[in-house]
């Protein structure tokens, strides 16, 4: 019976796994989350400078400064940021908490510092609504 059980444990876990991850919309991704990404903010450099370059979880497809992702390349970035949403728990998500200020209840450290000092922020806001937390 424990077997069966466990069975049936990791196809619900996988099926829920599955249904979150359908409610990430790649269109909006592609024309409101993605474009943050390419941004210049105040004191900081584009995402994208660091985050094409760097082995690390954010990975982001190379962008030539003032030019557009392609249609592939937006499609691998969606598919690099999805992961960094916790399922879960989508607050706790890697893409909300680790660019965030500290202060504002984000990781403690980022080397490409704050790029969202409260959550307040609009770009903030726009991930937030994306992976569909509201504040």
């Amino acid at each position: 019976m424990t077997l069966v059980r466990l069975a049936l444990l990791v196809v619900v876990s996988s099926l829920t796994h599955l249904a979150i991850g359908e409610t990430l919309d790649y269109e909006v991704f592609k024309t409101s989350v993605e474009p943050i990404f390419a941004k210049k903010r105040a004191g900081h450099a584009r995402c994208v400078a660091c985050h094409s370059a760097g082995n690390n979880a954010f990975r982001l497809q190379p962008l030539a400064e003032g030019s557009a992702w392609t249609e592939e390349q937006s499609r691998r970035n969606f598919e690099s940021v999805s992961k960094l949403v916790n399922r879960t728990n989508p607050k706790a998500s890697l893409i909300l908490m680790h660019p965030l200020a500290h202060e504002a209840g984000g990781d403690e450290f980022h080397s490409g510092g704050r790029q969202f000092l409260s959550k307040d922020d609009p770009d903030w806001k726009v991930i937030a609504a994306w992976i569909g937390v509201t504040e």
